[in-house]
């Protein structure tokens, strides 16, 4: 892991849901005391834009030190590392 303190968030807030795994990867950074640049997606075209973009399939997506954590998931075993 990093010492850089600082996280770039890219997560999903559409009208009808929240995606429960952005919430809790925003939670982990903010426990951990990452200061988080959030990049909120808020219409389905803009989810696909961005996967289409970055080649991956799901949202959250954690960049710290510019390098691609992952999702949730992968977060979590990045901090426990």
């Amino acid at each position: 892991m990093t010492d850089d303190k600082t996280a770039t968030l890219y997560r999903m807030i559409l009208p009808e849901e929240e995606c429960p795994f952005d919430v809790h990867a925003k939670s982990l950074l903010e426990e951990h005391g990452f200061t988080i640049e959030e990049h909120i997606l808020r219409t389905r075209e803009e989810v696909e834009k961005f996967e289409d973009e970055h080649d991956v399939a799901t949202t959250p997506q954690v960049f710290i030190g510019g390098r691609r954590i992952g999702g949730s998931d992968d977060l979590q075993r990045y901090l426990e590392a």
